[in-house]
Order: C-alpha cells, then structure tokens, then sequence
C-alpha cells in the first residue's frame, strides 16, 4: 500500500506544482481525479465538498476505486456506460445512484471529463464531478419553488437526501448546502431513476471548467502541460488508459518495449518494477532497458538477450540491474 500511495503522490507531482491541491481545495464543487496509469485506477485526488457529500475522510478514499461508492441499488447498466466511456477515453454524463458511508443511498449528476498531455495526447487523469440531484416531483407534491435562470436565483426549499419519496417538511436549505446531505434517513425509500436538471447540468459543466483550469495553470508552471482535449494525435508507443488499466492487474514486474521505435524504449512499467527499481514511471518510460545496466552487469548475457529478440524468440532472460537508492 505504500508503494501505492507513493505512486499517488507522484501522479500530480510529477505533472503539477505542489500548489495544486492547495488550489483543488479551494474549489466548492464534489468531484474525484483519478489516475488509469496506476494499478486499480484509484482516486487520486477527492474534493472537500466530495467528502463532506459521501462522508468519508480523505484517507479512506485516496487509492480506493470509484466502486467503493456504489450499492445494491446502484444500475448496472450505468456502470458499463461509465466503464465503455473510460475505456473509449471519452467524456460521459449520467443519472447515477450512490451510497454514502453511513449507507444512504442518493441520487446524483455524474459528469466525467478527461485530462490529456500536451506533449504526447495521452489521458494522465479522469476528472469525475458528482451534482446531487434535486427531486423534481417532491418540489411539486410540496409547493416547493424552482428557478433555472441561472441568475442567482435560490431553490428555497429542497429535498434532504434527494430523490426520496418520504421527506421532512421543515428541511429548508440552500442550493450550495446541499452537498453536505447530513440527514439520517438511510431508511427512507428511493425513487427508481431521477433526472438531473438543466440547472444542475450547467453547475456540472462549471465545476469541470474550473478543474481543467486549475490543473491547466499549475501544469504550466511545471513544463508537462495538460489540456482538456486532446491536444495532439497519440504516435508510436502509446498506450491507451483502457491498457493501462488492465496491465495494472498484473502484480508481477515488468515492462514493455516497443521494437518499431527508435532505439526500442520502454512504453510501460508496471507499478512492481517502479517499487522495485525505485524509479519515478517518468523516469522509465521513454528510456531504453540499457540504463538499468552498471558494471558488473554481464555482458554475454545482454548480447544473448539482443539476440533472442532479433530472432522474435519468447525465451526470457535476466540480468543484474542496478537500482536506484531513493533519498533517505
């Protein structure tokens, strides 16, 4: 788990100043980031309102994949919209039902979006902004007034812990506290599907503006900038975020090499030959398998290595490496 949570940290330091979760948390929006290129997918980052929503801590998230979230009522269907669109590298916007730590069940606006390098087009994290939704057919059984202006206008009166079909009638809150969904009413019963609103879309749309601007800025400051489209057409050696994702089941160490580019570099490094190797994946990836080798590295076993992979041979060998002795 500490190798793990070491790969976390480089995930945004490798691309973005040390500043970036300080300006992350600043932002009052729900919403996770999390990283295809580590084993699991996991959560790389969770915002303050997300975790006043769900009720986590911030350490019981970070590593953890997004299923953690879901429950017995939570639509399967949506999950493999949610799973194509990540495997497609694509953006996807959905109704989905959750589960907050203490079990209660809500419903809510799933807008997923994508970061990509500049330098390079590939997706380095998928940015996941969650919107409550806000029962529409409560609003209307209990004369509940609504605005979608836009203009400031306040929802005076909504539903605590949306979309249920028995409500308290004294639960007056604003639309900016409604992340928090701190009612106890994990027993009250749920509706099958909620639709978000155009309100509720447009706050989605502006929280993922505002994250690809964050990350947009800091990204700058490091050299290794991020966009929100893809800014250039993935070359030779890419590996999509679907890969990434099922290479990091396997737990053996390992890399890849791609033969049709100069000088065979290594376009994959599994999460066990960094822990390892003590190597940053930045600092692999890129690099041919040569600058593993030292002085006692022998030689005759490194020209029967060169020579099984001229003649395409699946015969495996190995040879002494020297690793990198991490600071402290």
């Amino acid at each position: 788990m500490d190798s793990q949570l070491g790969l976390i940290e480089q995930s945004f330091n490798n691309r973005y100043t040390l500043w970036v979760h300080e300006a992350l948390d600043e932002l009052p929006d729900s919403f996770t980031i999390t990283d295809p290129s580590i084993s699991g997918h996991p959560i790389v980052f969770a915002s303050r309102g997300f975790l006043k929503m769900s009720g986590f801590s911030r350490a019981e998230i970070i590593g953890r994949n997004g299923r953690m979230f879901q429950g017995p009522r939570t639509n399967r269907r949506t999950i493999m919209e949610i799973r194509e669109a990540i495997r497609e590298e694509r953006p996807i916007e959905v109704n989905l039902l959750n589960y907050k730590k203490d079990g209660t069940p809500f419903w809510m606006l799933f807008k997923m979006s994508l970061v990509f390098g500049k330098e390079d087009g590939r997706a380095t994290h998928f940015v996941a902004v969650q919107v409550p939704i806000v029962s529409r057919k409560h609003m209307r059984n209990s004369g509940m007034s609504y605005s979608e202006d836009g203009g400031g206008s306040r929802l005076r009166e909504i539903v605590f812990g949306s979309c249920r079909r028995e409500v308290c009638s004294d639960s007056l809150l604003d639309l900016d506290r409604v992340l928090a969904l701190d009612s106890d009413d994990t027993g009250l019963e749920i509706e099958d599907s909620c639709e978000a609103s155009d309100l509720e879309k447009r706050k989605a749309a502006t929280a993922i503006d505002n994250i690809l601007s964050v990350l947009t800025h800091y990204s700058q400051l490091t050299g290794r900038l991020v966009c929100g489209k893809r800014c250039s057409l993935p070359g030779m050696g890419f590996i999509s975020s679907s890969l990434y994702i099922s290479l990091g089941r396997i737990k053996q160490s390992f890399v890849l090499i791609d033969p049709h580019l100069p000088d065979m570099p290594m376009v994959y490094a599994s999460d066990a030959f960094l822990k390892l190797t003590g190597y940053d994946r930045n600092e692999v990836v890129g690099q041919n398998c040569r600058f593993l080798n030292g002085v006692d590295t022998d030689t005759t076993v490194l020209y029967q290595s060169s020579t099984d992979k001229g003649k395409h041979s699946n015969r495996a060998s190995m040879h002494s490496t020297y690793l990198k002795l991490q600071e402290g």
